[in-house]
């Protein structure tokens, strides 16, 4: 995913269907992402209703530019494809209510926003209006912020990248643009769901971690999910990307957050809460639970581990009550847990809560480690 800052020499026409095209565009994704939100199977299809028909204006704006010059190409192609991938999502997305709101079918056409978001990134550093849609809504007015990430340069060291031969049991690393070696950054090791992947899950967190100025790292599990039964491939993995990442970035040794959805979350505490384990914060989103994990935990590990817990009240995978009684377990064995219930929240993940979690991260103090 490594790409050239495209020509940025636009006459004014050209400038112009740019911004006619990203107007609609942007608007689209930010629909999607709300319906993958507020996803929740009796609601659905008045949660698409009360969005209207985006994809009407971006197919037009679509049909109507005009001819790219050669020079541009480097705009016109991540324009192109990624107004591609909504409208597909749109398509599907309708034609699964059309044919009963089939929920696998609907999970499916929302994949689709991911390959969307990937496709319109590399943008971000030349065009403003892409720029600020990958921010942290709450900081998009800060010119300061804008100003340090609009026209950042190309490196190797930076930016969204793969690492690994393949998916599975690689991970996807984004490092911010402005990093620079001369203090440590922290890290957010984030957790797909069962049925996803790093590829996906990375851009859940990317506008947060690249407003906030944090690594990210979304491996993928090496099976079709994390291994929360049997043999673990997945905990020797997890720990190699770590070394990695500390082998060539400065790390905040005090400040790595494991966090995950659903089966990642559930991992996060399996992993979380072993005695070896290197990460020093947990955030377990819509996750399952079971009082065997406490257990079977080091105590000393436990000690004062910071936890935040988040979950819906709505979670129709997971009932809210998982998340009630971790808080009581881990608080019982004293873990500094706090649990967030989120009223309208089904078996999604509320990206909203992201700044929330790094200023956790940012303020809370790791546990510190018994005397021997």
């Amino acid at each position: 995913m490594r790409t050239e800052n495209p020509q940025l020499a636009m006459t004014a026409t050209q400038s112009a269907a740019v911004l006619a095209l990203l107007s609609p565009l942007l608007r689209a994704l930010e629909m999607l992402a709300l319906i993958a939100r507020h996803l929740h199977p009796p609601d659905i299809g008045k949660v698409v209703a009360s969005i209207g028909l985006p994809e009407e204006a971006l197919r037009s704006a679509r049909a109507g530019q005009p001819a790219w010059a050669e020079a541009l190409a480097g705009v016109a192609g991540p324009l192109d494809t990624a107004c591609g991938a909504a409208l597909q999502a749109f398509a599907h997305l309708r034609a699964a209510l059309d044919e009963g709101g089939d929920m696998r079918a609907i999970y499916r056409a929302l994949r689709l926003l991911p390959e969307a978001l990937a496709a319109l990134y590399p943008l971000a550093s030349v065009l403003p209006a892409v720029n600020q849609f990958f921010l942290d809504p709450a900081l998009r007015s800060d010119q300061d912020l804008q100003r340090l990430l609009l026209r950042a340069p190309v490196r190797d060291s930076t930016g969204v990248m793969h690492v690994g031969s393949g998916e599975r049991g690689g991970f996807w690393l984004y490092v911010p643009e402005h990093y620079a070696p001369d203090r440590a950054w922290p890290l957010v090791a984030a957790l797909h769901g069962g049925s996803g992947t790093g590829r996906q899950f990375l851009w859940s967190w990317l506008r947060d971690a690249r407003s906030r100025g944090a690594i990210l790292a979304a491996p993928t599990s090496t099976q079709n999910t994390w291994a929360l039964q049997g043999s673990d491939p997945d905990t020797p993995n997890l720990l190699r990307m770590l070394d990695y990442i500390q082998s060539r970035w400065n790390l905040d040794a005090t400040r790595l957050l494991l966090t995950g959805m659903s089966d990642g979350g559930t991992f996060a505490y399996v992993l979380g809460l072993a005695s070896h384990s290197p990460f020093t914060h947990l955030a377990p989103v819509s996750a399952a639970f079971h009082p065997l994990l406490v257990q079977l935990a080091d105590p000393d590990r436990m000690r004062g581990l910071p936890i935040q817990i988040i979950h819906g009240a709505l979670d129709w995978m997971f009932p809210v009550e998982l998340a009630q009684q971790a808080q009581h377990y881990l608080a019982s064995a004293g873990a500094a847990v706090t649990l967030r219930e989120v009223d309208d929240l089904s078996h999604a993940y509320p990206r909203e809560l992201n700044g929330a979690i790094l200023h956790w991260l940012a303020t809370t103090g790791a546990a510190q480690p018994s005397a021997p």
